[in-house]
């Protein structure tokens, strides 16, 4: 009767090799799937880096352009004071209003939020 439970254990042997290959093939296509979607990622990535600051409905003054590019480059929320210097004009009260004026339109484009009274930021 040895000879029975050796068939047995040979069977049992040649079953599990059967499911490990049948797991490492299946293992495989998920490892080429994983690299599929990580290639893929990083292509939607890449091109979204390249996607213009600008959104397609900003008003039609040179300045706004150049207002985003600021936010863009400001590690936290900007005032009109600070977006005045950034644009390079002179710190008058005329044109810190007039772009105190601009950053409130763009709230109300819904570019940028207006954190705390004239705080401004890049809504997320």
């Amino acid at each position: 009767m040895p000879w029975l439970q050796e068939d047995a254990a040979r069977a049992l042997a040649d079953d599990l090799r059967a499911q490990l290959d049948h797991l490492q093939t299946r293992l495989r296509e998920a490892e080429t799937h994983l690299d599929h979607l990580t290639i893929t990622r990083k292509a939607v990535t890449g091109l979204a880096d390249r996607l213009p600051a600008v959104a397609p409905d900003l008003p039609e003054h040179p300045d706004y352009p150049r207002i985003l590019a600021a936010f863009n480059h400001a590690t936290g929320p900007l005032r009109a004071k600070d977006v005045c210097e950034a644009l390079g004009h002179e710190l008058l009260p005329k044109n810190v209003e007039g772009t105190r004026a601009k950053l409130k339109r763009l709230v109300k484009l819904g570019i940028l939020t207006e954190a705390d009274t004239g705080n401004f930021a890049r809504k997320q």
